[in-house]
């Protein structure tokens, strides 16, 4: 994932994936699926329609910028499904 304006991750998806966007203000730790084909996490806020997909919880924005550091990073996601 790469750094884009100081206030989120972004990285390119392998394929595209339905979207619902909505227009929202981004929070620290928000999953966010962008134009389809990009997954976003943010450390900061910001405002657009997106596709929220999750949250990680229990970090503020001062935690995230020391676990994502500068420059590009590496993150794994998994979905749990349950009924």
């Amino acid at each position: 994932m790469h750094d884009y304006g100081n206030f989120e991750k972004v990285g390119d998806l392998p394929w595209g994936l339905p979207t619902n966007d909505e227009e929202i203000t981004t929070k620290p730790g928000d999953i966010i699926l962008y134009q389809g084909n990009k997954i976003t996490i943010y450390y900061d806020e910001n405002q657009w329609n997106f596709t929220k997909i999750g949250k990680i919880s229990y970090v503020d924005e001062e935690e995230l910028r020391e676990v994502l550091g500068d420059g590009d990073v590496t993150a794994e996601f998994s979905v749990e499904w349950t009924e």
